[in-house]
């Protein structure tokens, strides 16, 4: 049996285990392929995989031994509830791909992947809220982006930016108000 075959009927046969609850993902050594195949699927834009990576989040102890970087500084220096919009865990989540990307070498061929997936998060933030904020809610999620697709970075939002979301805000509450 060839070493690459045994190595791919060993992490299957380590997937089944984990699947029946019979083995946790840390039960043997982690290869590079597999941690690169977990941090690919926890970094998607779907709610599933955003699902996946927040359960992870918050029990770590079955992914020690993959060696993630869970540190973050969440929206940078922009806000992390912009204007009363809760953008902290799409920014942890970009802020664990970003990290975990670039410490494994793959980050310029993801950064993409990784952007367009911030986005999808902020947008499934953004539809928690109203109808009537919501375009604002949106608005900012472009912006926020925007930054980070063009900059790299949140950092990158500026205060005339949140001004414009927050008229924005402010004028649809006062005309459905209005309409009340």
């Amino acid at each position: 049996m060839s070493r690459r075959l045994a190595t791919t009927l060993a992490a299957g046969a380590l997937a089944l285990l984990t699947l029946l609850g019979l083995a946790t993902p840390a039960a043997a050594a982690v290869s590079t392929q597999q941690k690169l195949s977990v941090l690919t699927s926890w970094t998607q834009t779907s709610a599933s995989s955003y699902n996946a990576w927040n359960s992870a989040r918050q029990n770590r102890s079955p992914w020690t031994e993959y060696g993630f970087d869970w540190s973050t500084d969440y929206c940078s220096s922009s806000p992390d509830n912009p204007i009363g919009f809760n953008f902290k865990l799409s920014c942890y989540r970009h802020d664990f791909g970003y990290r975990n990307h670039k410490a494994m070498g793959v980050f310029s061929a993801n950064k993409a992947r990784l952007d367009n997936a911030f986005y999808a998060d902020l947008k499934r933030v953004c539809t928690t809220y109203n109808t009537v904020v919501r375009p604002a809610c949106y608005s900012l999620a472009w912006t926020y982006y925007q930054a980070v697709s063009v900059f790299g970075s949140v950092a990158a939002v500026s205060p005339a930016d949140l001004d414009r979301a927050a008229r924005m805000k402010a004028d649809a509450e006062r005309h459905a108000a209005a309409r009340a």
